[in-house]
């Protein structure tokens, strides 16, 4: 996560409170999402950026998830992300997430 996106995460989470944002990422790689989601969630592990030792504990979801699939209008979803959805590695994005979430908040 760069370090502008960093700052807007926490300028959003100081301004609505933590408890009241969701971040839903879109990274092409487990990896890079799961990272992205351990910044957010218990600050970011290089300690270079706004969120450097800053824990806020946000929620955090993949767009590929079943959590927020259901959210979206199927048709929207499949013209938005459908075709992306055939080149990820969906599992392996999901299983990070899932682990991220599980290893940090409990």
């Amino acid at each position: 996560m760069d370090l502008e996106n960093q700052q807007r995460v926490k300028d959003f989470a100081e301004q609505y409170g933590p408890e009241n944002i969701v971040v839903i990422l879109g990274g092409a790689e487990a990896e890079a999402a799961g990272l992205a989601a351990e910044t957010c969630i218990a600050g970011d592990p290089t300690f270079a950026g706004p969120l450097a030792g800053v824990e806020l504990g946000l929620a955090c979801y993949h767009v590929v998830e079943d959590e927020m699939k259901e959210l979206f209008d199927p048709d929207v979803y499949d013209e938005q992300i459908g075709m992306m959805e055939m080149v990820l590695d969906v599992d392996e994005i999901v299983e990070e997430m899932q682990d991220i979430r599980e290893d940090l908040l409990g």
